[in-house]
This record gives structure tokens, sequence and C-alpha cells, in this order.
């Protein structure tokens, strides 16, 4: 029987115990090795550093000189590898007891005698956390710590900023990750307000603030309608009518305040009809009146400071938010109501977390996080829950209840392409699934029905492992209920769009130590394709210039710079790639050849690439000239998806396109230039290839199936009408 984390009836849980898997809250405990701890006055925020094995594909080339040379190209291995992972846990205070319990009957090898404490609850629970952990109890300033998880969430997960519109068709419209987060305004509504300018990773000050926020909305709201809960109180501003309390400007002058500029609807005070009316109000209606009039008061006073200090960027957090829509939408309407539309006020999906991450990076600055770039585990994490209680109340009950959020280290650091004319407001996806409803059920049935093949493809990937059938299984499960959530969220983890599915379904597939489910069909195709070089080769240069340039890309499309190249195995990179890259060559261009650095569907790795290009150069003089005279390089691009996010690329790819001083980017491939980047505008010019390969996406297009898309783009030139497009015979 799996072994379950029970709590039994509290202040919040009444005479109910709620039991949830522990494998589902407290990830990788067993391997945790230090920990941070942020309480505030309702809510505990718990972060542990954990380190997580799982499988990864390697391929190895054959020695072909050997006795008894090998028919095949290279060969595959599964080997282990730890990477590092951070867990962030968010639970009401009630709870803590409990949790306290299950995390010191399972810690195995944590490296710490100390946890890192913050939040106005780490004093009273000092005492319990070192008696039931054994760890010393280290305080940081709150503060200080707010502004580090702060600086670190928009830095690392894209998407993390959002402005919300409530009568919008999408409530949420999420910010890009700018490469310069600073500076901004941080307005944290705790108990009170504070409000901080933040110039710097460690440059900040707290330039203002108010005594009347989060607490006195609770404070008063539980003396005006005796409820003691804030998640109640907020429950019961949803259905409130503030004008029932309210005194608006039409209660006084009949109508608007035209000389003023005035609108009729406008509160002109606050509770001020129930000074005069002889009635009882309901406690919706005074809950609403109340979160109106904190919320206007903390707007305006962020207003003021934003304007004072010429800011633009004002982040609002701390657990007065908690995600609720009211509370987001009366700010959003105050901020635009006294700047005219001129600052927008933005929430963050994990504003929740900040402290404890900020107290974790504080504990593991020996081992310097920030120089390493991360990533949000989909696999992992919950996700924003739904802002309607009317959508799917059990889920946000749950998520209420507990909430996680997970982060990997990832092997490099990613940073912008250089080559991007305006890389603050680069969107790599071509359509937002949270906007577009048709699309987004075409895209979330289609990853549904494909699930099946995914399966299949994977336990035969492992044809050796005999629980390979179970652990598809799982992940079956696992990414259903992902496509199951975003069907009710599908703002969770930011923009939905066909790579963060894809990206998703990556993440959970790796859970379950799946690491390249095409392994074997894509050395079984680059075996068949190595055959066939030569004689394309030859084909090609018995045509003349003009007919081999038509030929290069038909090839190159229909086979399945800098020039910067993604595609698939097989037919597409030998076949199709090679010889592009080749008469590129020929010419005396030096290109760059850039390819996943991890698996992804049935796409070439750099590993695969690195063999692939070895072994074409030992029967190409041409390619091989190039390896040896430095002028073909080829390079990771950083990431492990189909799609690509030119704001999100190796380092060192950045450095040699920089270095080389690119001036022709080639995007080849149906995701990478089609789902992304189809918009995207660089400095140099640039060519977009792909293939329509999916009928719904032809007839959204205006096109056929198998219908060729040939982008050419120059940034000194106007830029055309149109996009040609080829159908293949």
């Amino acid at each position: 029987m799996a072994e379950c984390v029970r709590v039994e009836g509290s202040s919040h849980s009444m005479d109910k115990s709620i039991t949830l898997p522990p494998d589902e809250i407290f990830r990788n405990l067993e391997n945790a090795k230090r920990f941070a701890i942020d309480i505030g006055g309702s809510l505990t925020k718990l972060a542990y550093y954990s380190t997580v094995q799982h499988k990864v594909a390697k391929v190895r080339s054959f020695d072909h000189t050997a006795k008894v040379p090998s028919d095949k190209l290279y060969e595959i291995s599964v080997q282990e590898e730890i990477t590092a992972r951070l867990h962030f846990i968010k639970f009401e205070n009630a709870y803590i007891e409990t949790c306290l319990d299950f995390i010191k009957d399972h810690l195995v090898n944590t490296e710490t005698k100390v946890i890192k404490a913050t939040g106005g609850g780490a004093h009273k629970f000092k005492d319990l956390i070192e008696k039931k952990l054994g760890l010393k109890v280290d305080k940081e300033d709150e503060m200080t710590c707010l502004i580090k998880g702060c600086n670190f969430v928009l830095k690392n997960i894209p998407h993390e900023a959002f402005v919300y519109a409530k009568h919008a068709d999408s409530e949420f419209r999420f910010q890009n990750t700018h490469p310069d987060i600073f500076p901004y305004l941080l307005v944290n509504i705790g108990s009170g307000v504070s409000i901080v300018k933040v110039e710097s990773e460690d440059k900040f000050e707290r330039i203002g603030g108010s005594s009347i926020g989060g607490g006195t909305f609770w404070g008063l709201g539980a003396l005006l309608t005796k409820t003691k809960r804030f998640d109640e109180l907020l429950q019961l501003a949803s259905k409130g009518q503030h004008t029932s309390v309210d005194m608006l400007v039409k209660d006084i002058y009949g109508g608007s305040y035209g000389s003023l500029g005035l609108t009729g609807d406008l509160i002109a005070s606050s509770f001020g009809k129930s000074a005069t009316a002889d009635k009882d109000f309901s406690k919706e209606d005074m809950a609403k009146s109340l979160l109106h009039m904190i919320s206007n008061d903390i707007g305006q006073l962020a207003c003021l400071y934003a304007k004072l200090h010429n800011l633009s960027r004002v982040y609002f957090g701390g657990f007065f938010i908690r995600g609720h829509p009211v509370t987001m939408h009366t700010i959003t309407y105050s901020i635009n109501f006294f700047t005219k539309g001129e600052v927008q006020a933005l929430f963050l999906r994990h504003e929740g977390y900040l402290g404890a991450i900020g107290a974790f990076l504080k504990g593991a600055e020996e081992d310097n996080p920030n120089q390493y770039s991360w990533g949000e585990n989909y696999a992992g994490s919950s996700g924003l829950m739904s802002v309607s209680p009317d959508i799917n109340p059990m889920q946000r009950a749950r998520s209420g209840t507990f909430d996680m959020l997970e982060m990997d280290r990832l092997e490099r650091q990613l940073v912008n392409l250089p080559l991007l004319q305006d890389a603050s407001s680069y969107i790599p996806d071509t359509v937002d699934l949270t906007e577009d409803a048709l699309a987004r059920e075409y895209w979330l049935s289609c990853f549904e029905e494909a699930l099946d093949g995914v399966v299949k493809r994977a336990v035969a990937s492992q044809p050796d492992i005999p629980e390979a059938a179970e652990r598809a299984e799982k992940f079956r499960q696992k990414y259903r209920h992902k496509l199951q959530t975003l069907r009710h969220q599908p703002f969770a983890y930011g923009s939905l769009t066909v790579r963060s599915l894809l990206d998703t379904r990556e993440h959970c597939l790796n859970e379950f130590n799946f690491p390249d489910p095409y392994s074997k069909i894509k050395q079984r195709e680059n075996d068949v394709a190595l055959k066939y070089y030569q004689k394309a080769v030859k084909s090609l240069e018995e045509l003349s210039w003009e007919e081999r340039q038509f030929a290069l890309v038909r090839v190159e499309l229909t086979a399945g710079p800098f020039c910067e190249q993604l595609d698939n195995s097989g037919m597409d990179i030998i076949l199709g790639v090679m010889p592009f890259v080749r008469e590129l060559l020929c010419r005396g261009t030096e290109v760059v050849l850039a390819s996943n650095s991890g698996p992804a569907l049935n796409d070439v790795t750099n590993g695969e690439l690195q063999i692939l290009t070895e072994r074409i150069a030992a029967m190409d003089p041409v390619i091989q000239s190039g390896l040896k005279e430095d002028r073909l390089t080829l390079v990771q691009s950083g990431s492990s998806s189909p799609c690509l996010d030119l704001s999100r690329l190796d380092k060192v790819l950045a450095m040699v396109v920089r270095e080389r001083q690119t001036d022709l980017v080639i995007i080849e491939g149906m995701g990478r230039a089609i789902h992304t980047n189809y918009y995207a505008m660089l400095t140099c010019e640039s060519l977009k290839m792909a293939v329509i390969k999916n009928s719904w996406l032809a007839d959204r297009l205006g096109g056929k199936l198998f219908s060729v898309v040939f982008k050419y783009e120059d940034p000194t030139r106007k830029p055309s009408k149109d996009t040609v497009a080829l159908t293949p015979s």
C-alpha cells in the first residue's frame, strides 16, 4: 500500500482529512541536499535542492577499422546521469507539523546542518523546525530574499509575468522574458505594503510603503463579515456588488462630473452609503467594497512611486494577490485609471515562492546558482491554477492546499541570439493557443490522439527492459492529465503553444526514463541514408548552377549560414542538409551547423551529427576540408525541443555567431520555421523553410498538404507581401 501524507482536521480543514501520495508532493526528497523555508502569516513555502538520477541516451561511433566492422554507423547506450533540481512546495501553515514529520522520516542524504528561513513566521516556528528536522534555523532578511527570488524567476522562467484582463478573450497576457529585467518596481502586499525599487541583482531600495495592506483587508473583513479565513473573504468579495455600499460620483452629482473628468460609476467614497442608508449590508457586498478600497489605495500609491522614479514596469506580489481574479482586476483597474494606461500592472505566476527562492539562493551562494540557466519542469509543476471559482473548483481547492514548482538546472547557459532585431519584443511562437480556442482544441486533441503511438514507440525503444511497458503507461496517464488540465487552464504554464505542448511531453517522457524513444529509428534511417550520399552528390554536380540551386532546395525540403540549421535525421540531414552545406562550402561560405543538445522527436542531436559528419567527411573531400580549415563548425543549440526559442540558445552558439559575424540565418523544419520563428525579425538576412505536413494547419494557412514554405527576408529591404509557397509534385 502506498504511503500517504495524512492531514487530520485543523482550523482549515475542520473535521476532514486529506490524503495525498507523498511522491506527488515531496518529490526526490530522499536526495535533498539543502533546505530553505519562507513562513508567512498563513502559508508556508518550502524549498529544497535535490539531485535527480535519470537516463540519458548516448551515441558512440563504432571502430570501423576493426577486424570485424559493425554494419551500424554508431551504437546507442542508455546511461545514468545526475542533474540538479529545485523543488518548491506551498501549503497552509496548518499542515506544517505534519509536513515536517514526513520530511524528518525521509531525509537520507542531506548535506547541511542549517535551514535558511525567512518570513514573519520564521521566528514563530523556529523551535518546531529545529526540533523536527534537527537543522539549525538561520534567518535571512525578508526583503533581500524577496528581491533575489523575483530576479531569479524573471530571468529563468519564460512567461513568468502577466497582465490580467478580466473581460478579454484571454484573461492572461503573458510577457516575454526581457534580456535586461532592470530597473523595476516591486509592490509587495503582505500584511502591509512595501514598495521597492530594484536597479540590479544586488542593488535595491525600499522607497515607500503603507500600513494598509493584506492584513487590513483580512482584519477589517473579519470584523465586518465574521469570516476568519482569508480565502473565504476573497470568495465573498467575488460574489458581491460594491455599488450597494460605496457612494459613487453619480450618487452625489446625478451623473458624471465632466469638468473634472470623473465618470458617474467612479467610487467617490468607499463605504459612503453605509453611513446614511438604514439597512443591513450583505457580507459579500461589504467584502467587495473593502477589496476595492484597499486595492485602489495600493494602486494609486504604486502609480505615484512609479512616476516619481520614472519606472514603467511594476510587479505586484505577496499573499494578498494569490492569483485571485477580483484582486488582480481591481489593482489593474486602479493602475490603468491613475496612469491613463501608461503603466501596466504586472503579476507573477510564482509570486508566492519568491521569498523561499531567495532564501535558498542565499544558502547556495557558494555554488553560485546564478551562473547557470534553469528551466521550469512542466511534469512536476502544478501550474497557475484556474482563477475562476466556477471552473474546476476541486482543482482550485487542491492547489490551494499543496502547490508545487520544479526547476531543473540546465547543462549550459542560455542567452539571446545576438542577431534578433529586438530581443525584448521577440515572440518565438506563431500562435498563442490561450487566445485561439479553435486551434487550442485541435492541438490538444491532436496530442491526445497521438499518445498511443508515443507509448508504443517508447516501449519499443527499450525492448530488453521488462518494466518499460509499466513506465510507458505511467507516462501516458501523466501526460493525459496535463492535457486535461490545460483544457481547463490553458494559461497554467504561461502562453500555451505547440512548442510548450511538445516540451511538456518531453519532460513527462524523461520523468519516466524514456530519454529518446526515436533513437533506434534514427539509427536505422541514418545507416540507410548514408549509403546514398555519394550518389546524391554526384547527381547534383551534374546539374547546371541554376538547376542545382532549385534541386538543393527541393531535396532539402522533400527528403524528409551562419547557417543555423536544425533538422530531422536520416534522409533530411544526410541527403538534404549536408548537400546544401556542401554547396555553401564550395562557394567559400563559412557554415555553422547547429543541432539539438538533447533528443526531441526524430530530430538529429549534436552527438549524432558529430558522428554523421565524421563519416561523410571520410567520403567527401569538400566536407573534410571544411572541417579541417574550420569553415564548417558544429555547435549545440542548447535546445531539446522540436521548436526553437531564439531567446534561449547555448551561450557558445551565440558567441560563435558574434565572432564569425554571421550574415545569414537558415531555419529549416516545420516546427522551427512554422510553429516558431515564422515572424522572427533578424538584423541579417534569413531564410525560413518548411513543409506543411499537417492538413489542419495547411487549411489554416490557406494552402495544401505538403506545400512548401520558402521565406526569404532581408532587413535592408521592404518586406515582401507574402511567402513563396511551392507544392511538390
